[in-house]
């Protein structure tokens, strides 16, 4: 019997002897790298803190002390060790455990994640809500450096370090490597901050001094600059002691003696302190530590080589089409600039930044400052396009309205990953940018109906000199020849791509073709349909729409998004406006709840969103059997 079979819960990790520790870290990375080598995940980020996942796990009581992940897609280890090892094989496949921690899943999963910062704030509110309640259980945030780019982390740090309750903040940092000598002192002085005698000594000594009637006080700021000092110009402590935190390291993360000997002594602190520790992303898997941008979120792959192994094959994707093509753009018109939030590979802007650096911008982990420096941009004439994942953008919602509509400027936001992404699950699922965009004065909102009328829309934005958002998918387009000159769409002008007689259906982006092939199979059944690729969601096409409803016993409208306040709700309220509320209307799109994960086919057909469904759906609201 394996070790790792042996750990079916925290508790059995705490009875294991400290000498099959190495062990038990070599076995869970095994475990790891076979399931996203089948799976897909994120693997590079999970195998980089085995050992502190260990640490925390053997140190601390979990669930009473409460752990909590930024992001969560470092937490696999964690799931292995508190009883879903034999469910692993089933990590992000539809029905299976989530990529991510979900209270819903386990009860060591305290809070679900998927965006990234929120950890300390998450933190801050569960060791007030502890003290408030008189309970005495540890609250650990566990925090990578990439996060620590967003600004919640920085709000939250300054709230915390001001109330300076019992909390322990873990950053984890993979970026940075340590010689060997650096190592060692900061090792030392890590043994000596952390040491429970000095920690207790320090606070003695602060009340002892701060008794002392005037003499005291200066004593006790000449001793805390001193160690300031000290601290600060041998470590990177200083940041975090502005903050109010205790800081301690940085230490090796793969040290296992080290981190149980650290964490130990932390156990006993009762205020605010922060740990920083030292790790590799992808330790323990060469291709992982070689290239830990492929493997920090990758589809399956070969375990002897490290090779990817691609999807389906002959079109380009989405992500790939956009970023070729706005170099395209780019090249002809020097006010072109791009801005991506820490994901240059993954909104497909590598390119750009390699062929225009001057003009590419990576702002880390901080959608609000990109929208914002996105504005300036623009109110200087300059044509910023913000390439994000669609749920990304949500976390800058009032910078969109405040900084960029509300000024009319013309910055266009490229939104990756709209509609269902498939594994990474609701967190990650672009369900909602049709609705919380579409209202906003001054934006225009459109989609492709496939990777050529992408280019021709972003040739759009372009031009039209306004806030624009493009939406488009996940994944390879349809095959579709492309255009090698780009020309601007007519704004709000839909196109009618096939003529019926019963009904019009209206669907945006992702579900025309599905659509067309639906129309397909109820010709088969006497139902004829005219089939509308509506392009724009805002500004609508009015004129046929209005034309399409008068003539046409009912309107169907399909989208990739949620119903509420999407497009369907758009083409109800044109209605409304010109009283026609009468005419019959079925809406096709996502319903009010979280959407699970699962392969994107999947997903669509279990929505009814691919053309069996939609068939389906139409040939039920008609009356047609």
């Amino acid at each position: 019997m394996s070790i790792l079979e042996t750990i079916n819960s925290p508790d059995d990790l705490k009875r294991l002897p400290a000498s099959r520790l190495p062990a038990l870290a070599a076995e869970l990375r095994q475990l790891i790298i076979e399931t996203c080598a089948k799976n897909g995940g994120h693997l590079a980020p999970c195998l980089g803190v085995v050992e502190l996942t260990i640490a925390l796990h053997r140190i601390f009581a979990s669930p009473a002390d409460k752990l909590i992940w930024d992001v969560g897609h470092q937490a696999y280890a964690h799931k292995i060790m508190t009883g879903r090892r034999e469910r692993f094989g089933t990590l992000r496949l539809k029905d299976g455990i989530s990529g991510f921690p979900k209270r819903c899943e386990s009860f060591h999963d305290i809070f679900d994640v998927g965006h990234s910062s929120t950890s300390i704030s998450a933190a801050t509110g569960f060791a007030v809500a502890r003290d408030l309640d008189g309970r005495r259980n540890k609250v650990v945030a566990v925090i990578g450096d990439g996060s620590m780019t967003g600004g919640i982390a920085y709000e939250a740090m300054n709230h915390a370090g001001h109330l300076n309750r019992d909390l322990v903040v873990i950053l984890n940092d993979n970026e940075m490597s340590i010689a060997e000598n650096v190592g060692a002192l900061s090792n030392f002085l890590n043994r000596t901050a952390s040491s429970e005698f000095v920690h207790r000594l320090k606070k003695n000594m602060e009340s002892f001094l701060g008794r002392l009637d005037g003499v005291g006080n200066d004593m006790l700021q000449i001793a805390r600059k001193m160690e300031e000092s000290f601290k600060g110009f041998f470590t990177p402590g200083m940041l975090f002691q502005a903050f109010g935190f205790e800081y301690i390291g940085p230490i090796d993360g793969h040290d296992l003696p080290m981190l149980l000997e650290t964490l130990e002594k932390v156990r006993k602190f009762d205020d605010a302190v922060l740990i920083h520790v030292l790790t590799k992303k992808g330790r323990g898997y060469k291709p992982a530590e070689d290239n830990p941008s492929l493997f920090h979120g990758v589809g399956p792959f070969d375990i002897a080589t490290g090779k990817v192994l691609k999807g389906k094959g002959g079109a380009t994707s989405y992500t790939a089409l956009f970023g070729s093509t706005l170099c395209k753009l780019a090249a002809e018109d020097e006010r072109i600039v791009a801005i991506t939030a820490a994901m240059p590979d993954g909104t497909g802007l590598t390119g750009f930044a390699k062929e225009f650096p001057e003009r590419f911008f990576d702002v880390g982990i901080a959608e609000q400052h990109g929208v914002t420096f996105a504005a300036g941009l623009a109110a200087e004439g300059l044509r910023p396009f913000f390439a994000v994942y669609s749920s990304f953008l949500q976390r800058a919602y009032d910078q969109v309205f405040h900084d960029v509509c509300l000024q009319d400027l013309p910055v266009t936001f490229a939104l990756d990953r709209a509609g269902v992404v498939g594994n990474d699950g609701p967190t990650h699922h672009g369900a909602f940018d049709l609705s919380y965009l579409r209202h906003l004065p001054n934006m225009t909102v459109m989609a492709p109906k496939d990777e050529n009328e992408l280019q021709h829309m972003l040739a759009t934005a372009v031009e039209l000199g306004r806030p624009a958002a493009v939406r488009y998918p996940r994944g390879n387009g349809y095959g579709v020849a492309l255009d090698q000159t780009f020309k601007p769409l007519p704004v709000g002008r839909a196109e009618i791509l096939r003529e019926g007689n019963d009904c019009a259906v209206l669907a945006l982006g992702t579900m025309v073709y599905p659509a067309l092939e639906a129309a397909g199979i109820l010709e088969q059944a006497g139902l004829s349909l005219t089939v509308v690729n509506a392009r724009f969601v805002k500004p609508l096409d009015e004129a046929l729409i209005l034309e399409l409803a008068r003539k046409s016993s009912c309107l169907v409208t399909i989208e990739e998004n949620a119903l509420q306040g999407g497009f369907g709700t758009a083409v109800l309220e044109l209605l409304e406006e010109h009283d026609l509320s009468g005419v019959r209307v079925l809406r096709l799109g996502y319903p009010d709840e979280p959407i699970p994960q699962a392969e994107q086919h999947e997903l669509r057909a279990s929505l009814r969103l691919d053309a069996n469904g939609i068939a389906s759906s139409i040939r039920a609201f008609t009356g047609r059997q």
